[in-house]
């Protein structure tokens, strides 16, 4: 079944409104009709099954059939901060890692960032909260991941520290560390991590020893130099899979 994001104020008791683009969707590309089911999520947590019960061009309703918890949401917090990019290289990373299952994804201009004004940034929100979205539908994501405003390097070292949660820097230069000798030592008593993921050019010996001195960890993802892209889907892939957020879930009805 398809599944939708869809704001609380649609929603209303027994009944889902549909927004008018999301009817067209439904009606113009999908081709659904009515008394076919759909998944309706609120964001909160939970998730609608629900019956088109009406179905145009630009106006579509339907009847809750089952309502439950949320199903493919992972418990642990994994938060990302990604060093900003090519537009085409950081929107595949926003999509392919909401699949995986990170919750939040912050932009960070470190120095060797290829974009290096916050303004520019801000100006390509709604196209990616528009890819975090969908990509959150497409994989069975009970939540939206948050997108963060942009920081810079120096803040996004104390941001990840934010409520105790364990940071870790992903450095070519580390030699003694690896990220699973890394996640050995917090599983499975922490539920929260965040990753700094460097650009094209890598962090500068400068920004590995700020972070270090600011009480984060250096991790390396082995002997192999990966491309900033791959280092994020990798990096976020193993962290959830070493927290369990890999394995299937039996989903329940309220």
């Amino acid at each position: 079944m398809h599944r939708f994001f869809l704001p609380p104020t649609c929603i209303q008791s027994e009944n889902i409104i549909f927004p008018p683009d999301v009817a067209h969707q439904l009606k113009q590309v999908l081709h659904q009709r009515e008394g076919q089911l759909v998944i309706v999520l609120d964001d909160q947590g939970m998730e609608y099954e629900v019956k088109l019960v009406s179905i145009q061009a630009h106006a579509a309703q339907g009847q809750i059939q089952i309502r439950r918890t949320a199903q493919g949401e992972p418990t642990f917090k994994l938060a990302l901060f990604l060093c900003l990019s090519q537009r085409e290289k950081f929107e595949w990373m926003l999509q392919k890692c909401t699949e995986v299952g990170v919750n939040a994804f912050t932009p960070v201009i470190s120095s060797r960032s290829l974009v290096q004004q916050s303004e520019e940034v801000r100006k390509k929100y709604p196209r990616w909260q528009k890819i975090v979205q969908e990509a959150a539908e497409q994989s069975g994501r009970g939540r939206l991941p948050k997108l963060n405003p942009p920081l810079s390097f120096e803040q996004a070292v104390l941001e990840s520290q934010i409520n105790n949660r364990n940071a870790y820097l992903l450095w070519e230069g580390e030699r003694a560390r690896g990220l699973r000798q890394a996640l050995t030592s917090i599983f499975p008593d922490q539920t929260r991590l965040a990753l700094l993921v460097g650009p094209e050019g890598g962090f500068s010996d400068t920004e590995a020893n700020l972070a270090v001195n600011a009480g984060l960890l250096l991790v390396s993802l082995g002997t192999r130099i990966l491309r900033m892209e791959t280092a994020a889907l990798v990096a976020s892939a193993l962290v959830l899979y070493e927290g369990g957020e890999m394995n299937p879930q039996t989903p329940g009805t309220v």
